[in-house]
């Protein structure tokens, strides 16, 4: 997430980067896919000609397809190339299928990042939906308690992989992408020794935030999730232009997909893509999903300047599950001079405490339902 830039992630930002020139291979006539029997099928290009060819030009879309196309551009360099249909809003029809609480089209562009999810990216795509365990949980909870659709998880999903870690070229950071002014706004800390971007929990509560805003602003989470990656001010003003108010209902999406920037054109379409395959993974090849165990832990106020390698060890355990737990303590330690809640493994709160020799201990927080 960004203010009207693109967001690319960083190759080094662990697994969650794809490898640069996945839209060239999407080109190709005959691309090899993965089958839902774990094997591989040759087909042909399924969708139209011009829709594919012109709109490949047009590059991946933001933080999100920076993680699809390892922050490159498009294979020709065409930045500005058209959209066969620009001007129009596409043919959608309804989805039926799997209960979605967010509306759901079916477009070609959407088919294409099916495939390119299910076929080149299939081990990332993996390892996100396996995450889905660790972090979707918490993220959908808090969605349900805010009244807000629980597909919003794929956002999430395609801004870093469920990768908290994940880091972009833009300076965008965590599970949710903030640039630390947004972050900020949102009352999240970016400092030398603490960058709660990073914090899933503290970096969800305030990406829901935002996103409530801009939903307040435009009507349709479509138009929220553009807004959510390109900057609100852009679609508000796209909107006027093409349709007089800045509300309007999803389809409005797709009424200036056209004027979107490059980046932002496929925001939408893979967002939805992803919440296909988590929906039903094993349609799309992905069997034997080993889902990580849902984020649980309690907290401890620890002194300033303590290092989570001691914690760790007064908890007795490996010091990257306290690493793990904290990703927003960018420098493995509490800040000098200010004592902080650490999260340690559940059961160990107690136990840290007396080590620490700590009174203020925080009540028990396992995230999973």
């Amino acid at each position: 997430m960004k203010q009207d830039q693109g967001t690319n992630l960083d190759k080094s930002a662990d697994e969650s980067t794809v490898e640069a020139g996945a839209a060239t291979s999407a080109r190709k006539k005959s691309a090899e896919r993965r089958t839902p029997n774990g094997g591989t099928a040759t087909r042909g290009r399924k969708l139209k000609d011009a829709v594919r060819d012109n709109a490949m030009t047009l590059g991946l879309a933001a933080s999100s397809l920076a993680l699809l196309a390892g922050g490159t551009r498009g294979p020709s360099g065409a930045a500005e190339v058209a959209v066969a249909g620009a001007g129009e809003a596409p043919d959608v029809a309804e989805k039926k299928g799997p209960t979605w609480d967010l509306h759901v089209t079916d477009h070609d562009r959407v088919e294409f990042f099916k495939e390119f999810l299910m076929g080149r990216n299939y081990e990332k795509t993996r390892t996100w939906l396996e995450r889905q365990g660790k972090y979707a949980p918490m993220i959908q909870n808090e969605l349900r308690e805010r009244g807000m659709p629980e597909d919003l998880l794929y956002l999430t999903m395609i801004e870093s992989g469920l990768n908290p870690n994940a880091y972009s070229k833009a300076d965008a950071a965590g599970l949710w992408q903030f640039i630390e002014e947004t972050g900020e706004r949102y009352g999240l800390e970016v400092s030398t020794y603490v960058d709660e971007r990073r914090d899933p929990v503290k970096s969800t509560g305030a990406a829901l935030s935002y996103l409530q805003k801009l939903h307040s602003r435009f009507d349709s989470w479509y138009l929220s999730a553009a807004g959510y990656n390109t900057g609100e001010n852009r679609v508000g003003r796209l909107m006027r232009e093409r349709t007089g108010s800045e509300k309007g209902s999803d389809t409005g999406y797709w009424e200036i997909w056209d004027k979107l920037p490059k980046e932002t054109r496929d925001y939408v379409p893979l967002m939805l893509a992803m919440g296909h395959i988590a929906k039903e993974p094993e349609k799309y090849g992905f069997k034997d999903l080993k889902y990580e165990e849902p984020l649980a832990y309690e907290e401890v106020t620890i002194p300033g300047g303590t290092k989570l390698s001691e914690i760790a060890a007064a908890a007795g355990v490996d010091s990257e599950v306290v690493f793990d737990l904290n990703p927003h303590l960018v420098k493995k330690q509490t800040p000098p001079g200010r004592a902080m809640a650490v999260r340690v493994p559940v059961g160990q709160q107690q136990k840290v405490a007396a080590l620490f020799q700590v009174t203020d201990t925080r009540s028990s927080s396992a995230l999973a339902e």
